[in-house]
């Protein structure tokens, strides 16, 4: 059995802000993903601390890059697109497994599009990077067991 998730398996899903899981679509045009989650930091240090700084997590942000292949006619591909130009926003959630499969997990939210540069590189396919910024979280989804 294997102690470990390959990132073949992963699965990223889009639909209307705000959506439910069970009704955001697979975007299977979609190649590498990275979710960046991190915290700001206050300075919580104090004379009693032993002369160690002390820090505490403060606000958490996340933003999900990923590169998709340019194919007008694509669902995903126009979705997040259309996103991009409108300044809209859409719901996306990274997860490490099918959204229907028991011990999947992954953030789901509200993500604006702030980013949509094409590369166009001489002997590969067109492809377009992604950045996402998270507007509205929603939940760190645990799919449980039926």
């Amino acid at each position: 059995m294997a102690t470990f998730i390959l990132g073949k398996d992963a699965k990223i899903y889009q639909g209307t802000a705000g959506g439910e899981l069970t009704a955001l679509t697979e975007m299977s045009n979609v190649r590498d993903v990275k979710l960046n989650l991190e915290a700001g930091e206050a300075d919580v240090t104090t004379r009693a601390n032993g002369g160690w700084k002390a820090t505490a997590a403060t606000l958490r942000e996340c933003s999900c890059e990923f590169d998709m292949i340019w194919k007008p006619g694509d669902t995903a591909f126009e979705a997040i697109r259309d996103a991009f130009l409108a300044g809209g926003q859409l719901e996306l959630a990274a997860l490490d497994g099918d959204k229907a499969t028991a011990g999947t997990q992954g953030l789901k939210g509200t993500f604006s599009i702030t980013g949509f540069s094409r590369n166009e590189p001489l002997e590969e396919a067109i492809t377009v990077s992604v950045t996402a910024k998270l507007t509205v979280f929603d939940e760190w989804v645990e799919v449980s067991g039926t």
